[in-house]
């Protein structure tokens, strides 16, 4: 065969790495992963949230509002991190990850366990951080010390167009962007554990707020140390 003849098709899909099933093998695993979590979440949720308490709080609480949007903003680290974990080959970024997907996962299901057994519904009529408008433990509010102000989307939540460029990116560069998203999303939710533990004296909510802010603290710092040995 001249270099000038066609390369047999079959030559070109022998030589291509076999992402495809791979890909799917890695999606399979995070999705059964993330059920295992949730599910453990759930009954650790129902096993220390008290069944019709009395003193259990309202749809429109802190504690409630909270519960609901930390759902969805843990929902997004957890894919953005099972994104990753398809999109690179380095070993700490993906352990990095799947502690992400594993921890936030399973606090999801916490959350959601709580609000069933408290009696309020999953969804409300309210928009998004609205909690945030209610005022402090002290009377006050600190919405003025925030860079978060109360009623606008979920800070630190990477937009759609930000979670496409992930979808898109591969190697170094998917590691590049999804450090600098979860950096900011880790902030985000930190700003929102400490905006419900202003909030709250509900025990259930300031473990795991406290343990939000503890965790992604550190995980903000080793992960800022993992962006500046890639830029």
């Amino acid at each position: 065969m001249s270099s000038a003849d066609p390369v047999p098709a079959s030559s070109v899909t022998d030589a291509r790495p076999e992402r495809g099933p791979a890909r799917v093998r890695l999606i399979i695993a995070g999705a059964l992963l993330v059920l295992v979590a949730l599910v453990a979440g759930v009954l650790l949720g129902r096993a220390t949230a008290p069944a019709g308490a009395a003193s259990a709080p309202g749809p429109e609480s802190a504690e409630a509002g909270f519960a609901r949007d930390m759902q969805t903003h843990h929902n997004q680290a957890v894919e953005m991190s099972i994104l990753l974990r398809d999109r690179t080959d380095d070993e700490e970024l993906r352990l990095l990850a799947l502690d992400i997907v594993t921890a936030q996962s399973q606090q999801a299901g916490q959350m959601f366990a709580w609000l069933n057994t408290w009696g309020v519904p999953q969804t409300s009529t309210e928009p998004e951080m609205a909690w945030m408008a209610l005022p402090t433990l002290d009377g006050g509010h600190d919405g003025q010390s925030m860079t978060h102000s109360a009623g606008q989307p979920m800070p630190g939540m990477a937009t759609p167009d930000q979670m496409q460029a992930l979808r898109d990116a591969e190697g170094l560069e998917a590691e590049v962007l999804w450090l600098e998203l979860m950096i900011a999303h880790h902030e985000g939710g930190v700003e929102m554990a400490e905006a419900v533990l202003a909030r709250t004296e509900n025990e259930l909510v300031t473990r795991l707020a406290g343990g939000v802010v503890q965790l992604q603290q550190k995980e903000i710092d080793y992960m800022t140390e993992l962006l500046e040995e890639r830029i």
